[in-house]
């Protein structure tokens, strides 16, 4: 009869070998139980190879609504969203430094692009590894996910950047206001542009059209 020490070893050999097994399964079919977040070097650089570039979106609001539209990106600071019906009278601009929002109701009330963390994408060099820049940086559901602010200023918002793996590619971003206000974006794939008139970042260009 088996003494409970030589039971206890031969089911711990078990279990090991069961892990080397299953171990070798994920290996072979690429389980993503095993998946690594982006390094932020990894991260900065494919970031600051976004320069002039469009994509889809859907946008979902604090409240649950949602809108779908177009968004153009040409750093450094510049984007601009345009919004399907029927929010199509809707249209939010950055450029100049400044943020203009146009709808039935504000002909482009304008605020600095440095108080929102739109900001910190926009930049003419994005560097993640900036002390007090990132406060987040994980894996979720095989996605890297990094928790970014202004480290001069962290009152001014934070946003949260989602990336695909394999290849590595910006696919979300929420956005959580100095009012605690949170706005996700949903991006399809980014098309990179040859180029993008400068006066569709204009603000004062979109006021003299609207008038």
């Amino acid at each position: 009869m088996k003494k409970n020490g030589d039971a206890g070893r031969v089911g711990q050999g078990y279990l090991s070998g069961m892990r080397r097994i299953l171990l070798f399964i994920a290996l072979l079919v690429g389980a993503p139980a095993w998946a690594e977040k982006a390094s932020l070097p990894d991260l900065s650089d494919y970031l600051n190879t976004i320069r002039t570039v469009e994509a889809p979106f859907t946008q979902i609001n604090a409240d649950g609504s949602r809108a779908t539209g177009k968004v153009m990106i040409k750093r450094p600071g510049r984007i601009r969203f345009e919004y399907d019906p029927p929010f199509d009278d809707t249209l939010v601009l950055a450029g100049g430094g400044s943020v203009a929002v146009f709808d039935g109701h504000n002909q482009g009330d304008v605020f600095p692009l440095g108080r929102t963390p739109l900001n910190l994408i926009l930049a003419r060099q994005i560097d993640l590894t900036r002390i007090k820049m990132v406060t987040g940086h994980g894996e979720q559901n095989g996605r890297t996910v990094v928790q970014a602010q202004d480290p001069e200023h962290p009152e001014y918002g934070r946003i949260y950047l989602y990336f695909d793996r394999a290849p590595l590619r910006l696919t979300e971003w929420l956005i959580i206001s100095e009012t605690g206000e949170q706005t996700r974006l949903q991006l399809g794939p980014l098309t990179a542009r040859d180029s993008l008139s400068d006066r569709l970042f204009s603000i004062r260009a979109e006021k003299e059209r609207r008038n």
